[in-house]
């Protein structure tokens, strides 16, 4: 992380510290069980809506993220409901949730709190033995709802320090299911959609049909780097350095990308197109691959198969061009442009690799339907103002677009590519948020 950044999350760290001294318990906390973690967000370079279709994604971290600061209950309180109680402060806003370590807590649909309660109730279902809470205290420094998996890193802050506070990486359950951070990222992405992960049993998530692409860019990313992984289970793939003297620029629309209501709808109806597709392959060829990569994979014919079989379709929940057009976005990103955007990056051909993820933001514009105008526009300002490349990014309807520029140009682009934006778009710029970073960090204890 770079030294600006590094000072911004140490003081951060600082704050935090005092905030959870000022407010624990002396009762029910342990003073000896203090974590701190640093869980980032991150960049979708390329991969639009592939992961939970087995397909392969190109990722990396940023230099804005999740800083938290627990301290795990006391193992000794008389009192179960003091032991077991977790209680979560947002540190920017002072809002606090509380709500037992127990596999039948009840959700909160609609509420950031939603997410450490899901992370609790799975825990609980899903390691054995007494289960300590924590208070917890953490500041994110990421756009909300802005397509930087504000949401997942939060998911994956509060396991971590639950994980922490109760050892879980020394429970049977744990050392039998999750042996790499690959698993780990696997497991928290079963956590927020709701389904199983090997042995270890799911239960309603938080609503979204999506794969592990975020768990594990913030688990398993790598400073200057893009990291590419398969899905379903995730693989590593490769590590493509980035080229020397170039970094990103962030541009976070002002549309917010919730995944609630209406906009959850949209989002998942572009996951179950291709899940839809994958059905009428099963059932019309009695083979019963996991996803559709594993389907394309199955043989050296199996794309135009698939193809072949969902043009024909006339009894699916979608018209047949549409789950075409769906298999054929899936397929080109994955399989196509993902490889050889890696291949350009590795050998330094920034043109090429700027092509490609043009290709990429077209398929999303015409295939996907889930880009807006906002994001629409930010992609061909940056690319105008001299930007290497350019792609909105994370589930659409909203969100953010990426930025590819010379280092030493990035602060004058972001003014410019700003200046630009609040001209077009003035009423969702005053909601906008446009920030630089290197390719940071993955997820850490401190």
């Amino acid at each position: 992380m770079g030294d600006a950044e590094s000072q911004r999350k140490a003081a951060r760290f600082a704050e935090l510290t005092r905030m959870l001294d000022s407010t624990h318990d002396d009762m029910s906390s342990d003073a000896s069980s203090v974590v701190r973690f640093w869980v980032p967000g991150r960049i979708e370079v390329l991969g639009k809506h592939t992961d939970y279709g087995g397909g392969r994604s190109l990722l990396c971290a940023v230099e804005r993220g999740i800083c938290v600061v627990a301290r795990g209950n006391s193992a000794t309180s008389q009192r179960r409901e003091s032991s077991n109680m977790v209680r979560v402060t947002d540190a920017n806003s002072g809002e606090i949730t509380k709500f037992n370590l127990s596999p039948d807590v009840a959700s909160a649909p609609g509420h950031w709190s939603n997410y450490p309660i899901t992370v609790a109730r799975r825990i609980a279902m899903n390691f054995s033995g007494p289960m300590r809470g924590a208070d917890i205290v953490f500041a994110s420094d990421l756009p909300h709802a802005a397509g930087v998996s504000s949401s997942s890193a939060l998911v994956v802050a509060i396991f971590l320090t639950l994980s922490a506070v109760n050892d879980l990486p020394g429970k049977p359950e744990y050392r039998d299911n999750i042996c790499t951070p690959e698993d780990l990222a696997g497991y928290l992405g079963c956590v927020e959609n709701g389904l199983d992960f090997k042995a270890l049993h799911g239960h309603a998530g938080v609503g979204t049909f999506g794969g592990s692409e975020d768990q594990t860019a913030i688990l398993c990313a790598r400073p200057n780097t893009l990291v590419q992984y398969s899905f379903c289970p995730v693989r590593f793939e490769r590590a493509i350095t980035l080229p020397a003297g170039y970094s990103f620029v962030i541009a976070s629309s002002g549309v917010v990308a919730e995944k609630t209501g209406a906009a959850l709808e949209h989002y998942n109806r572009v996951s179950r197109r291709l899940s839809v597709g994958l059905e009428v392959w099963r059932r019309t060829t009695g083979r019963s691959d996991f996803s559709m990569g594993e389907a394309i994979a199955s043989s050296t014919g199996a794309h135009d198969h698939i193809r072949g079989v969902l043009a024909a379709t006339t009894d699916a929940e979608y018209p047949a061009d549409s789950l075409v057009q769906r298999f054929d976005q899936f397929h080109v990103e994955a399989n196509e442009i993902i490889p050889a955007a890696g291949d350009a990056l590795s050998r330094g051909d920034l043109v090429a690799f700027g092509e490609l993820v043009a290709r990429s933001q077209q398929g999303a514009e015409s295939a996907l339907e889930n880009q807006i105008p906002e994001t629409i526009a930010l992609v061909q300002q940056a690319r105008e103002l001299g930007a290497v490349a350019a792609s909105a990014f994370g589930a659409g309807f909203g969100g953010s677009v990426w930025a590819l520029v010379a280092s030493p140009a990035a602060d004058v682009f972001q003014g410019a590519w700003s200046r630009t934006y609040a001209h077009a778009f003035p009423a969702s710029f005053s909601r906008a948020e446009f920030f630089g970073s290197r390719a940071g960090p993955p997820a850490l204890q401190l």
